[in-house]
């Protein structure tokens, strides 16, 4: 099948796309504003990109297009369309579908799925627990919104199956299960996938994740966000319980107690077993430090985390994955074991760099995260700072998201900064006043319009030992590469 993506570059459609070549399919694709890591990762696979969505693509002639949720039927100011290869196929009446409904049948049939929902924490949780099947010797296939660092990768087809089927996982790594565990009903292979919220296509309102039909649901947590397609809290909370109406009797959610929300969620019916983790009643929970915790289970001490990670953050998503994993028989001990070689995913705290200034004394670091939500960047920074102590800390952070950018979360900025030393935002392509947000900061806070001008009020504001935390969902115009030579030439 030759299958044509409008939107490849996006982090799920790019996905998609290696999914589908890796499986043999014939993959071609448009996009614009195409940046790293996904453009390299799909050069890397052969497949063909085409800068923008000229209808000539319609000379391709693929068996179907695949549509990504960027592409709307949306027209410019003067009256052409934005997305005109999306007309052509409409006027042709040529096949099309949404990329989540074609990946339900084509990859995820047949398969003991694993879908990881939540406003925060999806990719990273979907990493851990691909790892840790992976150490077990199940051989998951896997479709992560971003790169792994453990498999350099952000989706594979997997060749692995369920552990009620030798010789996944190796016999030494199969420990019992847990004394209430629900084994895996059928012989079935195994696929992590990271569950969203957002909507389908401009055709299919519904969340991606209610194509996914998974065995095992894990509900991280919940927010509002995506403030431009749902009005409420109540809109997002009858998503995620439109996905908990899909999970079989024989399958398994794995729920943050701590999150009222998700209490609603479930109060609106539940119809499969339950594990819940975070919380000191929890069937799940630490206890210790988020570097090095024990996983107690119904309280009783199954297990040792000791890694690299840090933040409260990090220990509930590992909680939640050691939950998930247990459904598909891979013990706490052996999945906290995983995790400790576990390398976290691109973009997430990720080290960009170390510049030791010209005038001396410790090296600045600048990290890349993705971070976007201001509950995201509140736990992200309470991360880093729980691992350095009093030193100083410089946020670099766009409010890029379509919610941010509605100004929607606007008064939670100062909140979601206020363990930095100082913040510095950009404000280009924003409705709403930036400064006036952050007025609460007082001079804490700085504002530019410009990316290279905030990256030169940055670094003029550097002192040795510094770490300097850059937060966007986008390439933020390459604002870590102008840090590091602005720093070099300091």
């Amino acid at each position: 099948m030759h299958i044509h993506i409008l939107g490849i570059c996006g982090t799920f459609m790019g996905g998609l796309a290696a999914l589908a070549r890796e499986a043999g399919h014939r993959v071609t694709g448009c996009d614009a504003g195409v940046y790293p890591p996904m453009s390299d990762q799909l050069r890397a696979l052969g497949i063909e990109l085409i800068e923008g969505f000229g209808a000539d693509q319609m000379a391709l002639q693929p068996d179907m297009f695949v549509i990504g949720n960027v592409i709307s039927r949306a027209h410019l100011a003067d009256g052409t369309p934005k997305f005109p290869l999306m007309e052509a196929i409409l006027d042709a009446g040529a096949p099309y579908t949404s990329g989540p409904q074609w990946l339900a049948e084509h990859v995820l049939q047949g398969r003991h799925v694993l879908a990881v929902a939540g406003t925060h924490g999806k990719t990273t949780t979907t990493a851990m627990l691909s790892w840790i099947l992976e150490s077990a010797g199940l051989q998951p296939g896997f479709l992560v919104g971003g790169v792994p660092m453990n498999f350099g990768i952000s989706a594979r087809l997997g060749g692995g199956t369920a552990p009620d089927s030798a010789p996944c996982p190796p016999p030494a790594l199969r420990a019992p299960p847990l004394p209430t565990h629900n084994p895996v009903p059928s012989r079935l292979p195994v696929f992590v996938i990271e569950a969203d919220e957002y909507d389908t296509a401009f055709f299919d309102k519904r969340s991606k994740f209610v194509h996914y039909r998974p065995r095992t649901a894990v509900l991280n947590n919940l927010e509002f966000d995506h403030a431009d397609i749902f009005d409420n809290l109540a809109a997002i909370e009858r998503q995620f319980h439109h996905l908990v109406r899909t999970v079989p009797s024989t399958g398994r959610v794995v729920v943050n107690d701590v999150e009222e929300s998700l209490t609603r969620v479930l109060h609106q019916g539940c119809w499969s077993e339950v594990r819940s983790f975070g919380a000191a009643v929890s069937d799940f929970t630490a206890v210790g430090e988020p570097h090095d915790f024990a996983v107690h289970y119904q309280g009783t001490r199954v297990a040792q985390v000791q890694w690299a990670l840090g933040g409260v953050h990090n220990q509930l998503n590992a909680l939640a994955a050691i939950a998930a994993a247990d459904h598909v028989g891979v013990s706490p001990a052996v999945a906290a074991k995983a995790l400790a070689s576990f390398e976290n995913v691109k973009r997430r705290m990720e080290v960009r760099g170390e510049v030791t200034l010209a005038a001396g004394g410790a090296a600045v670091t600048v990290y890349d995260d993705f971070a976007h939500h201001p509950t995201a960047i509140h736990t992200t920074v309470n991360g880093l700072r729980r691992k350095v102590g009093a030193a100083r800390i410089l946020a670099v952070f766009e409010p890029r998201s379509n919610t941010m950018k509605l100004g929607a979360m606007k008064a939670q900025l100062p909140w979601s900064l206020e363990e930095t030393d100082l913040a510095f935002c950009h404000s280009g392509g924003l409705g709403w006043d930036a400064a006036e947000a952050l007025a609460p900061m007082g001079a804490r806070a700085v504002v530019s319009d410009s990316i290279d001008a905030l990256a030169r009020q940055v670094v003029a504001q550097v002192h040795p030992g510094d770490h300097i935390l850059c937060m966007s969902n986008g390439g933020f115009g390459g604002i870590h590469a102008k840090l590091l030579a602005l720093l070099q030439a300091a």
